[in-house]
């Protein structure tokens, strides 16, 4: 029976490792997700068959996951779904967490090795709960989303951290102990104070890296638990999760050229907005649907800029249709997609993707840059940060040195916003001010049926 279980562990962590690699691509990442949901089914039925459980409750456990999987597929918005990942990477850490728990609250004379597992184990686990809670209390507006800063604070969390680490050498040397009990129980509690005191600090403009670095935590988490009690898939999968976490955080953090300890530890957006410096001087360039529509209607290549306000209006299918309409006027349409667009990674792939947007259509940044001076129009939805020409010119600002879509390269510039607020960064945005840039204010799906409607009618 055993050598029948590490046999499905096998074909599952393969399975793991194909749908991880085929979810790098747009075109696959349907199929690898589905791939990856059927590698863990695989796995939770044979480590639950391995623990002598009853098929009667393995399948009762299929039947309700399943049916508050599809209630969540269904009901949860694609604006909420950094809120969803949120949550889901806070859950898989408390399983962990519990995990650990129950494992020690039943054998807790263990080994050193052990112990040391156990120990992370719960305050990863720990702190990828609470920190996914704060990013999700912050994503959907429950608490602030700017930086909550207050005096020695990296004193304080430097402080919890050094008495997790003390209480844990202790409990490590002697974890049978009425005494190692008591260390356990309040490494969990300073765990999930450390998952607060280290996310709050950092604001909504950070939150696609927090994202993808928690879901590396809940990893991390799992690969621990995984050494806990034995199980070789668990090990793997949670390196999997760990490992490419860490990657995409990296990815992420060199979309906004900032360090990961510039993103946890600098508060950055805790200040009161700025000017973006002389580059965001003069008078703004308004137009109606009527103007945009001849803009539109001459043009050659037009290129769609998404950002979250996209994902707030929900207006991915009226640009998809919008794109064909400018098809078929023969114009040549594309997506440009910065890194960290949105509020988690992949935000605008996923919008596009479910608005059955080509695959074919959507550029990376570093592809589209190089194309844009002889792009006609760019067509900025709902970005702000990613597209401010201050990141390449003006020192003094925040945002300096990020690279951004150069969309003021192109040679007409349409930006769709509800008003003139600064984005995430809390910045004023240097594009607006441009001579090539006309402002489109409104919401961008009302906007966007309003060009459909020119189209159509002409």
């Amino acid at each position: 029976m055993n050598l029948l279980i590490n046999f499905v562990y096998v074909i599952s962590a393969i399975l793991f490792i194909f749908g991880l690699k085929m979810m790098s691509s747009p075109a696959t990442a349907r199929q690898g997700n589905l791939l990856s949901s059927v590698g863990m089914l695989i796995a939770v039925v044979a480590a639950m068959l391995s623990n002598g459980l009853d098929y009667k409750w393995i399948i009762l456990g299929i039947l309700i996951g399943s049916a508050v999987g599809a209630l969540l597929a269904v009901k949860v918005g694609m604006t909420e779904m950094p809120e969803m990942v949120a949550v889901l990477n806070g859950f898989g850490g408390l399983s962990s967490l519990t995990l650990a728990w129950a494992e020690y609250h039943q054998q807790p004379d263990t080994s050193l090795f052990v112990a040391v597992v156990t120990f992370l184990s719960v305050l990863i686990g720990g702190v990828t709960f609470t920190g996914s809670m704060v990013a999700y209390g912050k994503l959907s507006g429950k608490i602030t989303q700017k930086p909550v800063i207050f005096n020695g604070q990296h004193l304080i969390n430097g402080a919890i951290l050094a008495a997790a680490l003390l209480a844990a050498v202790i409990f490590c040397l002697s974890p049978a102990s009425g005494f190692g009990y008591f260390l356990f129980i309040l490494i969990a509690l300073i765990a999930l104070g450390f998952g607060v005191t280290s996310t709050i600090p950092i604001g909504g403009a950070d939150m696609p890296v927090v994202i993808s670095l928690l879901n590396s935590y809940s990893g991390l988490a799992a690969c621990a638990a995984g050494f806990v009690v034995s199980n070789k898939l668990l090990i793997v999968a949670g390196a999997l999760v760990g490992a490419s976490g860490i990657i995409l955080t990296q990815i992420m953090c060199k979309a906004m050229n900032r360090s990961l300890a510039n993103v946890l530890f600098s508060g950055f957006g805790s200040g009161a907005a700025k000017s973006g410096g002389a580059a965001a001087q003069g008078e703004v360039r308004p137009a109606s649907a009527e103007d945009v529509y001849y803009i539109l209607e001459s043009a050659d290549s037009v290129v769609f800029v998404p950002g979250y306000g996209l994902a707030v209006a929900q207006a991915q299918h009226v640009v998809r249709e919008l794109g064909e309409l400018l098809e078929k006027n023969d114009t040549e349409v594309s997506y440009a997609i910065h890194p960290v667009a949105g509020r988690m990674p992949g935000h605008m792939n996923v919008l596009l993707a479910e608005a059955n947007v080509p695959y074919d259509q959507l550029i990376e940044m570093d592809d589209i840059n190089p194309r844009m001076d002889s792009v006609d129009v760019c067509v900025v939805i709902g970005a702000n940060d990613v597209v401010n020409p201050a990141a390449l010119n003006d020192a003094s600002s925040p945002i300096y040195g990020m690279p951004i879509i150069e969309t003021h390269r192109a040679r007409t510039v349409i930006v769709l916003k509800r008003s003139m607020n600064p984005g995430f960064a809390g910045i004023e945005n240097a594009l607006f001010f441009n001579d090539n840039t006309r402002m489109y204010f409104g919401d961008a799906k009302e906007s966007i049926q309003a060009l459909v409607a020119q189209f159509k009618n002409s």
